[in-house]
């Protein structure tokens, strides 16, 4: 299954990116808790409801999941 990008998508890359093709997702601005992998742009995407979005970005700014 194949996901074409739309015009009404914004796809920023995570800050956290080497620019070397590393592990990393990108999140769509105009939808956020919608991500998908940098990697595989025309691949299968994530959507998590607002509140789990939430709960996980601000998780990770506290370092919740261990240094990056």
């Amino acid at each position: 299954m194949t996901n074409p990008t739309s015009a009404s998508e914004n796809w920023v890359k995570s800050s956290y990116s080497n620019g070397e093709g590393g592990d990393c997702i990108e999140v769509d601005t105009n939808r956020p808790g919608t991500v998908r992998d940098s990697k595989d742009p025309e691949g299968s995407r994530l959507r998590f409801t607002p509140v789990a979005w939430a709960a996980f970005v601000s998780a990770a700014a506290a370092g919740e999941f261990g240094s990056v």
